[in-house]
């Protein structure tokens, strides 16, 4: 560590690594009990759950008073990165280490998978320490057993977990096993690797005569946004290199509310990327989704990928029936068709999204977010019960049947070539 004393050196070691004063030992829950284990999954997870709020059994904490300020989207600059012994095994671990010494942001190795120095003597504290790091690891097994994710594609593949934007309707925060320190993974090679056993397996797409076309769905951005991190890692441009030279009927897929994608334009993807940009309209994307890019840069960015001959498509998620809510979304819509106007062959779809919430992760956005003015109120909604036992609240039968019909007749009037895959 250049430019550090050795005494230095040993109260950095004493601080974030865990080693004692003598330099033995290795972080663990006994010695260390504030400890992180960056190697266990970020987000609890329900084996063939659905991904979203609905679906999720969740642990609750008070967590009053963490949410930071909205701002502006940039590129997300941790301020620290850590990198386990296993991850540094793996070519790719390598990879992501020595591009994120390349943009001037120094990386510790741990001597385990134990990272300390996160918890503070706060929540607030531990939040936002945990916001601001990024561990590079091995993904648990867990993750490599992929696992349906109906109605969005035939199977669900990690390349990491955490997001740096703060949406106040986040359902990745409702999902939450700890402090929220990203994982990227270090094995992409074998987790791509992998994906060939899932072929022609799937029920969602593969098996499905409407869908079909699409061929085995592969969804890359479950518990992340790709592009609030490719630039550190360059993990979804070498999967999108992967399904370009994979000569099989299959598709990657990922959802984004970033603009930056310079490194994609131009890049051989065969048609098997499907990139889909989340959007809403103005008072939601406004008051509900700190730190991403503005709605305009996301269309103008769709435009961009599907001049270059991608696939792309429209989240456009968590659709809420404000008071305005036909004027405001179709603002939208006309924005949408300004954005693909001309495009020569343009393969677009929509996934059509209501906002709905449980206990739990009412609970955990409700302390993030104290003040927020997002409508989480029981009595207006209707009460369900999802496939592990887990209450969501969706809005009633009535609501749902104006909002659904209006957006299907309005897209079929104001983006024609936009194809719905489907409405929740």
């Amino acid at each position: 560590m250049k430019g550090y004393s050795l005494a230095r050196v040993a109260s950095i070691a004493q601080r974030w690594i865990g080693w004692d004063s003598a330099g033995n030992g290795y972080p663990d829950p006994v010695t260390n009990p504030d400890a992180v284990n960056v190697d266990q999954p970020l987000a609890v997870d329900v084996p063939a759950a659905p991904h979203d709020a609905s679906g999720e059994r969740v642990p609750t904490r008070d967590l009053a008073g963490l949410a930071p300020a909205a701002r502006p989207a940039r590129r997300w600059t941790p301020n620290r990165v850590v990198v386990t012994p296993a991850a540094l095994e793996h070519p790719h671990g390598q990879r992501i280490t020595e591009r994120v010494r390349a943009l001037g942001i120094e990386v510790e190795r741990l001597r385990s998978n134990r990272l300390t120095g996160v918890r503070g003597r706060t929540d607030r504290e531990t939040y936002a320490r945990a916001k601001a790091t990024m561990a590079i690891v091995v993904s648990p097994p867990s993750r490599r057993a992929l696992q349906p994710i109906a109605p969005s594609a035939d199977w669900r593949v990690d390349l990491a977990e955490g997001c740096p934007a703060h949406c106040q309707y986040c359902y990745l925060a409702g999902s939450l096993s700890g402090p929220p320190v990203t994982r990227v993974y270090a094995d992409l090679d074998d987790i791509l690797a992998g994906l060939a056993a899932y072929a022609g397996r799937g029920t969602v797409t593969s098996r499905n005569a409407r869908r079909a076309d699409e061929g085995t769905t592969f969804e890359a951005s479950c518990y992340t946004d790709p592009l609030a991190l490719e630039h550190l890692t360059g993990s979804w441009l070498r999967a999108v290199q992967h399904f370009s030279d994979w000569d099989a009927p299959v598709q990657l897929r990922w959802t984004t509310k970033y603009a930056d994608v310079d490194s994609f334009v131009g890049l051989p993807h065969a048609g098997r990327t499907r990139v889909r940009f989340s959007v809403n309209c103005a008072p939601v994307s406004e008051r509900f989704e700190g730190g991403t890019a503005r709605v305009p840069d996301r269309l103008a960015a769709l435009r961009r990928l599907a001049l270059a001959g991608y696939p792309v498509g429209l989240t456009i998620a968590p659709i809420m029936p404000l008071p305005d809510w036909r004027e405001r979304y179709g603002e939208l819509l006309n924005q949408v068709a300004a954005a693909v106007d001309g495009v020569p062959e343009l393969d677009l779809t929509a996934e059509l999204i209501t906002h709905r919430f449980t206990p739990g992760s009412k609970e955990v956005l409700l302390g993030w977010y104290p003040r927020t003015r997002l409508e989480m109120d029981e009595e207006s909604r209707s009460r369900k019960h999802g496939k592990f036992g887990a209450v969501k609240y969706v809005y009633p039968r009535d609501t749902m049947g104006e909002l659904r019909g209006w957006f299907v007749a309005e897209l079929a009037a104001r983006v024609p070539a936009c194809r719905i895959l489907y409405w929740t």
